[in-house]
C-alpha cells in the first residue's frame, strides 16, 4: 500500500486514536507519554509518512506564554470575576495570557478543550470549578502541568487550591461567641459536598473551644437556596430554646433567615444575630442590615493557580502534588 506524505497531525491522531496533543507531545519526544502509546503513535506516523512542518515544530519547541484555563460553568456565575481576575493578573505580571474554555459541564467540550490546548502547546492547564468539589478528568491533562482550583482530584494526584472550609466555619462561628452568643444554630446545606461537613466541623470546633456542649437540635439541613434558609430558620425559631444567633451555609440561605425572622417580628441583630459565607456582595452588602459574612478566597485561589503553575513549569516539584488551602476573610458589618 502506498504512503500517504501529506498527512495532517489531525489525521495521524485520529488513525492512532489518540488526541492531537498526545500526537504534539509524541513529536517533540515529550516524557509524559507512555511507552506504549509512544511506539503505537510512532508506528501510525511512519505509516502515514507525516512529516511535521518546519515551522509549527518551531512553534512546538519554544515557548508559548499562552495558560489554558478550563472551567465547569464559573464564567457564567458571579464568583467568575474573582477568579479569573486572580488568574488574569497574576498571569500578566509573569508575562503570560490565559486561553479560557467553559465547559457547561459538558464531557465532550472538556476532552476537546483539553486537547486543542495541548495541540497549541499551553505551557500548563488550570482546571476551575464553580463550588468545592472531587473531580475527575480525562486522563490526557496529565501530559503537561496542571493545577486544580476549587477541587482536588481523590488521589490526590495533582496540586490544588481550595477555601480552607474548616476554618472558615470555626471563624464565623467564633465571631458570634465573641458577641456574647451560646446559642448557635447552624442551618447546613443538604447537598453531600466537602463544604457541608468541613463548615460543620468548623462549627463544633469553635464551640468545643468554649466548653460548649454541641447539641445537634441547633443544627438543621436544608437546599443552599433562600427558600431552604427560610424554612432552616422556622424550624429553629420554633426550638423550646431558640437559638439567639444563626451561622448560614451560604448568603442565599441567610437571605431567606432574614425574611424568617421579619415575619416572626424579630430584628436583626438585637434579638437575632445572622452570619452567612460566600460574601455575595449582591446580597450581603444590600440586605438590611447588611450581612456579615465570610469571604470564600476566590481571587487569591486565581493568583496562587497560576503563581504554582508557573513555578512548578520551571521547576517541576518533587514529592506529592501540593494540596493547598486559603483561609476565608471575615467580612463584618451590621448583622452581628
Amino acid at each position: 500500500m502506498a504512503q500517504k506524505v501529506n498527512s495532517t497531525i489531525h489525521e495521524i491522531a485520529r488513525h492512532a486514536g489518540v488526541g492531537v496533543g498526545t500526537v504534539s507531545r509524541v513529536l517533540n519526544d515529550s516524557p509524559n507519554v507512555s511507552p506504549t502509546t509512544r511506539e503505537h503513535v510512532l508506528k501510525i506516523i511512519a505509516e502515514r509518512g507525516y512529516r511535521p512542518k518546519t515551522a509549527a515544530k518551531v512553534l512546538r519547541t519554544s515557548k508559548t506564554h499562552v495558560i489554558g484555563f478550563i472551567t465547569d460553568e464559573i464564567a457564567t456565575t458571579p464568583f467568575a470575576g474573582n477568579i479569573i481576575r486572580g488568574a488574569q493578573d497574576a498571569a500578566w505580571e509573569q508575562g503570560k495570557i490565559l486561553l479560557l474554555v467553559n465547559t457547561n459541564f459538558n464531557a465532550d467540550i472538556l476532552q476537546a478543550a483539553i486537547e486543542t490546548m495541548l495541540d497549541r502547546q499551553v505551557e500548563g492547564i488550570i482546571y476551575a470549578t464553580m463550588y468545592h468539589h472531587a473531580v475527575t478528568l480525562p486522563s490526557i491533562i496529565y501530559e503537561v502541568p496542571a493545577v486544580l482550583l476549587d477541587c482536588y482530584a481523590e488521589d490526590r494526584s495533582l496540586p490544588s487550591v481550595v477555601p480552607d472550609e474548616v476554618l472558615g466555619g470555626r471563624t464565623a462561628t467564633e465571631q458570634l461567641l465573641h458577641k456574647g452568643h451560646r446559642r448557635i444554630g447552624f442551618i447546613n446545606d443538604i447537598d453531600l459536598i466537602p463544604a457541608r461537613f468541613s463548615r460543620l466541623e468548623g462549627y463544633q470546633q469553635a464551640l468545643a473551644a468554649c466548653q460548649i456542649d454541641f447539641d445537634a437540635s441547633l443544627v438543621c439541613y436544608h437546599s443552599p437556596q433562600p427558600t431552604g434558609g427560610y424554612q432552616g430558620c422556622m424550624v429553629l425559631m420554633s426550638l423550646p430554646n431558640p437559638p439567639t444567633a444563626i451561622f448560614c451555609f451560604n448568603d442565599r440561605m441567610a437571605m431567606g433567615a432574614y425574611d424568617a425572622l421579619r415575619e416572626l417580628h424579630l430584628t436583626i441583630p438585637n434579638d437575632v444575630a445572622v452570619i452567612g459565607f460566600d460574601n455575595m456582595d449582591v446580597i450581603a452588602a444590600n440586605l438590611r442590615p447588611p450581612l456579615t459574612t465570610m469571604e470564600l478566597p476566590h481571587y487569591a485561589m486565581g493568583q496562587w493557580a497560576v503563581n504554582y503553575l508557573i513555578e512548578h513549569t520551571a521547576r517541576p516539584a518533587t514529592g506529592a502534588p501540593r494540596q493547598a488551602k486559603l483561609a476565608c476573610p471575615l467580612i463584618e458589618r451590621a448583622s452581628i
